[in-house]
């Protein structure tokens, strides 16, 4: 990488955050309102919410660890 530019793992780590966010709220949503039948086997283990705040968690570590550096 040359100097001055920015590392695709920073825009990989905006993306995981991003997801993740979005499927910890769908998560939480059905956490709040449960479907009347959810259709899934395993659904008492809430898969969305771990994936979710799992995904959010690591976008958020590749954001801070290669964000782009403050020149001062």
């Amino acid at each position: 990488m040359h100097d001055g530019g920015i590392s695709i793992w920073f825009f990989i780590g905006i993306s995981l955050a991003v997801n993740g966010a979005l499927i910890l709220a769908a998560g939480i949503y059905q956490l709040i309102n449960p479907p009347v039948s959810p259709g899934v086997v395993l659904f008492h283990l809430h898969a969305n919410v771990w994936w979710g705040a799992l995904l959010l968690v690591f976008g958020l570590i590749y954001c801070v660890r290669f964000a782009p550096k403050r020149e001062s």
